[in-house]
């Protein structure tokens, strides 16, 4: 995998550029470090909103048409997105177009006007998002546990905001929640491909310049403690039960998260992980079963996240408890560790192959924890990882007043769920 090189400019500007010699294609990335947990609660939903209107007319192109236009003629592959605690601007293409496509990146960045039709219009496209995951209840179940973990406060709201947001929201909010945090230390340019760094150099010199250079705003502390289980279920006529079973983990800076991504692997990674092979090739309950951690910047969780059958969704919240209690009370073998590992790493390189992907690899490790580690330096963490290591880790986390339970199904009460919740 090709090295990164990082240059910080005089006004707190990170670049990150990752040359590629032999790839056909390059992708030009902007991220800035503000998402929903970023937000006051009253204008939750202003970081995706202000997303899709960086695309609505700049001050070089006056309207979506021409911005899509522009990189539709380029063949280009190009989007925007918005999570918890960071914002993503991005096009990938060949090579041979990147200064276009820099200019392109950068002007939707720097230079969104917020045209007052386009925002009132794009009002009903963002309802409509909101609409179509609440009909998803794979989806929606993960807004749900999140509310079950941190309730009211930032980090416990969806990324979408809600409707009665959506439809208040004026020109200024976007204009002063991006005047608050779009600026020059909060924000990190990448470039990878099959292009030289000084290339890229030249076109940050030349349209970064003039970038905000007031302090970003600060995200408030998350609240992140428990002393009971917590369990929130949303009724809906459903043929599946959607949930998410999770306890608390730790922050993106603690060294024991790769310990806990490996137990994730232990039960969730592969055809031949424990809870794939119990749920859905010996129970045959589900379809899809899932086990990862989730860190974050001053909070984590690791979650279990599955659709089984309706009349049996108690017994499946059984057979995960036994599954995890299994890992408090035995060591898993080293030929199971060794087997999850080479998954993972396996897994890991071939996320890797294309220019997006090395791109947002590098550019997420910058922005949010001002360091990068080299595929090689992340597969030495993997290996580090032993047996003893899974079973202390499952006595920290995997503990009853820690339990939470987010379910999306035809259900009125919780009290079956919650006799459950305990290790």
């Amino acid at each position: 995998m090709q090295k990164a090189k990082k240059k910080t400019y005089k006004n707190g500007l990170r670049v990150i550029t990752v040359p590629m010699k032999d790839n056909p294609t390059v992708t030009v990335l902007v991220l800035v470090g503000t998402g929903s947990d970023y937000e006051p609660k009253e204008i939750n939903g202003i970081s995706h909103f202000l997303e899709h209107m960086c695309f609505k007319g700049t001050l070089k192109r006056n309207s979506p048409k021409i911005i899509s236009h522009e990189l539709d003629a380029l063949g280009c592959q190009y989007n925007a997105f918005t999570s918890e605690e960071y914002t993503g601007y991005y096009a990938k293409g060949d090579s041979k177009n990147f200064n276009q496509m820099f200019d392109i990146v950068s002007d939707i960045y720097l230079n969104s006007t917020f045209p007052l039709a386009e925002m009132e219009k794009e009002k009903g496209v963002i309802i409509e998002e909101i609409n179509m995951y609440e009909d998803m209840p794979q989806a929606h179940v993960q807004d749900l546990f999140g509310e079950v973990l941190y309730g009211d406060q930032p980090a416990g709201r969806s990324t979408l905001g809600t409707k009665d947001n959506i439809q208040k929201m004026v020109r200024d909010n976007f204009v002063e929640y991006k005047k608050k945090h779009y600026v020059a230390d909060n924000t990190v340019v990448i470039v990878a491909g099959n292009v030289t760094s000084e290339e890229v150099y030249k076109e940050v010199n030349k349209y970064f310049k003039d970038v905000p250079l007031n302090k970003s705003g600060k995200k408030p502390k998350t609240k992140d403690t428990q002393d009971e289980p917590n369990i929130k279920i949303s009724y809906k006529e459903t043929d599946q039960t959607h949930f998410v079973f999770g306890v608390r983990s730790f922050d993106i800076f603690d060294k024991r998260n790769m310990t806990v991504a490996m137990l994730g692997g232990v039960l969730g990674a592969g055809m031949s992980s424990r809870l794939f092979s119990k749920l859905r090739e010996e129970m045959g309950v589900a379809y899809y079963v899932r086990a990862y951690n989730q860190p974050s910047l001053d909070h984590g969780s690791f979650q279990i996240s599955a659709g089984v059958n309706n009349e049996r969704v108690v017994e499946v919240l059984k057979e995960i408890i036994k599954e995890c209690n299994l890992l408090i009370n035995e060591k898993v073998t080293e030929k199971e560790l060794d087997k999850v590992k080479a998954l993972i790493i396996g897994n890991t390189k071939m996320s890797l192959e294309a220019t997006d992907d090395i791109a947002n690899y590098y550019g997420s490790q910058e922005l949010m924890k001002r360091e990068i580690k080299t595929l090689e330096e992340k597969i030495k963490e993997i290996k580090k990882v032993t047996v003893l290591d899974i079973q202390k880790m499952a006595k920290i986390i995997f503990k009853t007043k820690n339990l939470n339970l987010a379910i999306i199904g035809p259900y009125k009460e919780n009290t079956p769920f919650l006799d459950v919740l305990k290790f």
